[in-house]
């Protein structure tokens, strides 16, 4: 559209058309199956040619070539389970070693697989449950139970709550109606979507869904203010594309139950501890955290990586906002369903904040939520409308049974314990350095892995086994390792969120890159300065053990 069709559109009142043809106002033009598929770059696709050979072959390499030192000669002084300490003392030290030797080639082959996406993540989950039973590291009935977790049972039933909330709307109308309250002017927006990206990530567990949800309205805001896809990029459009997916992620750090990664993190902590990370511990230690981060990423984006010109924080595009009001106004006004929508979130957020009161599970609130959203008449949502992503749920399954494996091996404890024996670390290490490590590979870790389960999978079960060997609580490192986890969107195949934002074509690589790296380390900073004050006085970090200042 030349510059004169596009003045004499909005002087008759009459859509905008971009260069495409396509009104860049109508917020179904920017739903998640509209986005165009970005095809991989030769890279991936030749990582995912040599995938499935590369982790044949480390398999067999490990698991019945390479005779590794340490798994061969166990002391079984070093096995810190009460399972692995069973296993040894009934099957012996060389089959003890055996499975080790198994455990370890499973996992490396699943992590190949994983990274470099051979075989859908489902697919690799499901190969490496059936080679568990088949190489003898788990009974069946242990490697098959796992689907039945009760962190894999809260999945299940926050994709039914989530589903109650997209189905009737509630969800859409509370993002539209606080935009259009408080977001007057270009700063109050972007300040406006930090609430709106909090208060979901409290009933929302999936940060896709989250995405799907808010990527039109960020959308039609970003050509209210004269940002194009392509060559039409501008610091509104960049900032208000990557302060969501930041915020997306950040959202979802603030609760244990804002993805399955911090579920599966908190399930592996209480295993370790024989007893629960309760929602209302992960609340206290990294809400507030959270929320700092986000206004740090604000006052990043808008002064220092995208500042916006005066003539940009105007609207470019007349009626621009009364296009969402139109969109809120579509909705009407709250039904019965929206009120009970909400009524049974309250609720369980309730019951959720006070679990330590009234000793009832997550699982539990989730299930009896889940029971009354589908009730017959008196619910909410029908069983058809309720999006479950079973192939998820079966990714999440494979690393929840590989997490079986290293308990019933010991394989992270054992692992850990040759490797500081090997470099010559004693068991005086000072605590603070055990915790900069740790953290630091599990955060910068993000930049190389896909998935967040699976680095939770990796990292939180090395924490536990290095608390163990040196002596100090578990909690006091692997919550901090666990409160790491989401911080994936530097790079575009580091989360699903940032996959979608990518492809809406609003910012580059670079732009993504040093913004979100700026975040990151800024994050790890800020939970180091956390383990010696906040998480001091919230009881995870000993007095007397961190000592870095």
């Amino acid at each position: 559209m030349t510059k004169e069709e596009h003045n004499d559109a909005v002087n008759n009142d009459q859509p905008v058309l971009n260069n495409n043809g396509v009104d860049p106002l109508d917020m179904h033009n920017y739903r998640i199956e509209h986005l165009p598929k970005r095809e991989k770059s030769g890279f991936e696709k030749w990582l995912a040619h040599i995938g499935l050979p590369l982790a044949i072959m480390v398999f067999i390499l490990f698991a019945f070539v390479i005779e590794l030192p340490f798994l061969q000669n166990i002391d079984p002084d070093t096995i810190v389970s009460l399972t692995a300490q069973v296993e040894y003392e009934r099957i012996g030290s060389v089959a003890f070693s055996r499975s080790n030797s198994y455990m370890l080639a499973i996992f490396l082959a699943a992590i190949i697989l994983w990274i470099t996406q051979a075989l859908p993540n489902y697919q690799t989950s499901l190969i490496l449950i059936i080679t568990l039973v088949l190489t003898g590291v788990l009974p069946e009935e242990k490697a098959y139970a796992q689907l039945g977790h009760r962190v894999m049972w809260l999945n299940i039933m926050s994709f039914i709550l989530a589903s109650m909330l997209v189905a009737t709307g509630v969800a859409k109308r509370f993002a539209l109606w606080f935009i259009l309250r408080f977001g007057k002017n270009a700063g109050s927006i972007f300040l406006s979507f930090i609430v709106i990206n909090t208060v979901l990530s409290a009933f929302i567990s999936a940060t896709t869904a989250k995405a799907a949800i808010l990527l039109p309205i960020f959308m039609v805001i970003a050509a209210v203010y004269g940002a194009r896809q392509g060559e039409g990029k501008n610091n509104f459009g960049r900032s208000i594309v990557l302060q969501n997916l930041l915020n997306i992620n950040l959202g979802a750090g603030a609760f244990v139950t804002g993805s399955g990664a911090n579920l599966l993190a908190a399930a592996l902590i209480g295993g370790a501890i024989d007893g629960y990370v309760y929602f209302s511990d992960w609340l206290f230690a990294m809400f507030p955290v959270m929320v700092g981060l986000m206004f740090v990423g604000y006052i990043l984006a808008m002064k220092v990586f995208f500042p916006i010109k005066k003539e940009e924080r105007l609207p470019q595009i007349k009626g621009g906002m009364q296009r969402l009001q139109m969109e809120y106004k579509k909705l009407g006004k709250m039904g019965p369903n929206e009120i009970k929508a909400v009524i049974i979130f309250l609720a369980i957020l309730g019951l959720w904040a006070t679990d330590r009161l009234h000793g009832v599970s997550a699982t539990a609130v989730a299930f009896v939520g889940g029971i009354v959203a589908l009730l017959p008449r008196v619910g909410i949502v029908k069983w058809n409308e309720v999006d479950i992503p079973w192939h998820l749920l079966l990714f999440s399954a494979g690393a929840y049974t590989l997490g079986a494996g290293f308990g019933i091996t010991d394989l992270p404890s054992i692992s850990v314990n040759a490797f500081f024996d090997n470099i010559g670390i004693g068991d005086q290490t000072a605590f603070w350095k055990l915790y900069l490590l740790l953290t630091a590979v599990m955060v910068y870790s993000a930049l190389v892995f896909q998935s967040k389960t699976m680095r939770a999978m990796i990292f939180v079960p090395i924490a536990i086994g290095v608390a163990s060997r040196f002596g100090f609580p578990v909690v006091s490192l692997a919550l901090p390792v666990a409160f790491m986890i989401e911080h994936v969107y530097v790079l575009p195949f580091n989360s699903k969120p940032a996959a979608l934002l990518y492809e809406t074509d609003m910012y580059t690589l670079s732009n993504a890159f040093r913004f979100g790296f700026a975040m990151m380390v800024i994050a790890w900073v800020l939970n180091i300065i956390m383990g010696e004050t906040w998480f001091r006085f919230l009881g995870i970090t000993p007095d007397g053990v961190f000592g870095i200042f």
